[in-house]
C-alpha cells in the first residue's frame, strides 16, 4: 500500500492552537491518536519539520501529512466463507454465523471472522482490528459491520461512539413480558468470574430498549434496541430482570421447563444451547456519500425452528 501524500495549509484562523489540534481540524478523516502517532514518528512534517504536538500553530504553515498505516493486524488469513450482505470500496457488512469467534484470542488462535477477512482482503491487515466496528458474541449471529479503508474506520467509529448506528436484535427470553420498555443499569465485569458481566453500580453506563412482537405461555419474543454497546448488554439487562435469553449458557441459570409444554417445545428448549439472540437490522450514514443505508437479514434456521415450536404448542 503506497504513502497517501496530502498537502494543506494551516489557515490562519488556526493561529494559537496547538498543533494536535489544527491537525485534527484539518484531517477529520483520521483519528486524533493516529495524527499524533504519524506526528511523533515524523510522517508529518510542518514547513519541512517535526515539530511536538503541543507546540502552536502560527497560521500558513505547510502541512505534509503521508498517510501509511502499518501493518497492526497480527492474525494470519484463513479462508473462511463469508456471507457478504453488502459491499462497497469503503465498508462491508457481514452476516455472521452462530458458532464464529469475532476476534482471535486465548482458546482461539484462528478460524475467527478476523482470519477471514484478512482473507478476503489483505489491506483489512492495516486497519485497527482489520477494520470490525463492533462486534457478536460467538452465539449471536446477525449483522457485523467493517470499514474498508482508514477514512471509513475512522468515521464509523465515531458513528459509533456518538450512537448514530442503529442495532436492532431479535431474541426469546424466557418469562412472559408484559410490554415494552428500557433496562437502564451500568455494566462492569464481575467481581468473581471475569469472563461475565455484571450490574455493577460502577460500571459502564448501558442501555437497552425493547418492544414486545409476541407472547406465548412462558416465552417472550422481543425486539431489542442498543443505546450502548458495552459487552454481553443484552444478555445481562434481561437476565438481571428475570427473564434471561432462552439457551442462553453464561446467564440463564438451570434450564427451566414450561408446565404444560408439549414434548416437541420440551426437546427444542433442552436442544436450544445458544443464547436466542440475532442482529437483525443494522442503520447507519454512508461515510462517503452520506446516504442512509439499513440492512437486515433474518435469522438462522435453529432460531426460526425454536420460534416455530412455541407457536406450534401455544396453538
Amino acid at each position: 500500500m503506497n504513502a497517501d501524500l496530502k498537502v494543506k495549509t494551516v489557515p490562519e484562523e488556526f493561529a494559537g492552537q496547538r498543533l494536535d489540534r489544527a491537525l485534527a481540524q484539518m484531517f477529520p478523516e483520521y483519528s486524533r491518536s493516529r495524527l499524533k502517532a504519524w506526528l511523533l514518528a515524523g510522517t508529518i512534517k510542518v514547513d519541512g519539520g517535526s515539530p511536538r504536538p503541543r507546540d502552536p500553530v502560527m497560521g500558513g504553515e505547510s502541512i505534509e501529512l503521508k498517510a501509511e498505516p502499518e501493518v497492526i493486524v497480527a492474525a494470519a488469513p484463513e479462508p473462511i466463507d463469508l456471507d457478504v450482505v453488502y459491499e462497497d470500496d469503503a465498508l462491508m457488512v457481514i452476516n455472521k454465523p452462530v458458532g464464529l469467534v469475532v476476534h482471535p484470542g486465548a482458546g482461539n488462535p484462528g478460524g475467527t471472522l478476523m482470519n477471514g477477512l484478512l482473507n478476503h482482503s489483505a489491506e483489512l491487515g492495516r486497519l485497527p482490528r482489520a477494520g470490525i466496528i463492533h462486534r457478536l458474541d460467538k452465539e449471536t449471529s446477525g449483522l457485523l459491520l467493517i470499514g474498508k479503508t482508514l477514512e471509513a474506520h475512522t468515521a464509523l467509529v465515531r458513528l459509533l461512539a456518538d450512537r448514530e448506528i442503529s442495532r436492532h436484535y431479535v431474541a426469546v427470553c424466557n418469562g412472559v413480558l408484559t410490554g415494552g420498555g428500557t433496562i437502564n443499569e451500568p455494566i462492569g465485569r464481575h467481581p468473581v468470574d471475569r469472563k461475565r458481566m455484571s450490574i455493577r453500580p460502577e460500571g459502564k453506563p448501558a442501555v437497552t430498549h425493547y418492544t414486545v412482537l409476541h407472547r406465548f405461555a412462558a416465552h417472550t419474543y422481543i425486539s431489542v434496541a442498543l443505546e450502548t454497546g458495552r459487552t454481553h448488554q443484552i444478555r445481562v439487562h434481561f437476565a438481571h430482570r428475570r427473564h434471561a435469553l432462552v439457551g442462553d449458557p453464561a446467564y440463564g441459570g438451570r434450564l427451566a421447563l414450561p408446565a404444560g409444554a408439549g414434548d416437541a417445545l420440551i426437546a427444542m428448549l433442552r436442544s436450544f444451547r445458544r443464547q436466542a439472540l440475532h442482529a437483525a437490522e443494522l442503520e447507519f450514514m454512508h461515510p462517503d456519500n452520506g446516504e442512509v443505508l439499513k440492512l437486515e437479514v433474518s435469522p438462522p434456521a435453529d432460531f426460526e425452528d425454536l420460534l416455530a415450536a412455541l407457536r406450534e404448542d401455544a396453538r
